[in-house]
């Protein structure tokens, strides 16, 4: 099965000879990756970059079935953007693959093992809640979860859902680049 792939670019045109190019390049993550269910690439241009190298912008998000792996790279052309930025990828599915790819004795996956988190929304008119967003947690260590914050670039925090206490917590990178994590209790 062929991953989705979506292309979309801001304030710039993509001409055909690109989005064919694009589409080539990313359609061969899937031989690196078979896990992939979705690929989006966001090209754009920015004016006003101070540097007029990092004018032309490519980010690529893949996401699948207990994976979602990010880069981003800026150039003075969108080809030479695009191009860093899935040599980059691929070095972050190697490293994926690496770690994840071996047995767990039982064959059994951590999802399997874990309950699913319960979560609860709670309707209060103040303060306003101006965003709200949702997204898939799955179970893993607090490794995976490092590893995980740093492959897709987060620099303040992470939360995971930590399959060996069975519960919900919040890794966050300390001002001297190590990590803490809050382990929140019900009274």
């Amino acid at each position: 099965m062929s991953p989705e792939l979506e292309i979309k670019a801001r304030n710039m045109d993509v001409t055909d000879k690109i989005r064919d190019y694009i589409k080539t390049k990313s359609n061969k993550l899937n031989k690196f990756l078979p896990a992939i269910d979705e690929t989006r690439i966001e090209l754009s241009f920015i004016e006003t970059a101070r540097n007029v190298s990092d004018r032309h912008v490519a980010q690529i998000t893949v996401r699948g079935k207990h994976l979602l792996l990010r880069s981003e790279e800026h150039s003075d052309e969108i080809i030479s953007a695009f191009d860093i930025a899935i040599e980059k990828l691929h070095r972050q599915i190697d490293r994926f693959k690496g770690k994840h790819y071996r047995g767990r004795g039982d064959g059994r996956s951590a999802a399997d093992i874990a309950p699913g988190p319960e979560i609860e929304n709670f309707d209060d008119e103040e303060p306003v809640v101006v965003r709200r967003k949702r997204f898939r947690i799955y179970p893993m260590n607090e490794d995976e979860a490092i590893e995980q914050m740093n492959l897709l670039g987060h620099n303040n925090f992470f939360i995971f859902f930590d399959a060996d206490d069975n519960q919900i917590k919040v890794l966050y990178r300390r001002r001297n680049g190590a990590y803490g994590l809050i382990e929140p209790e019900l009274d």
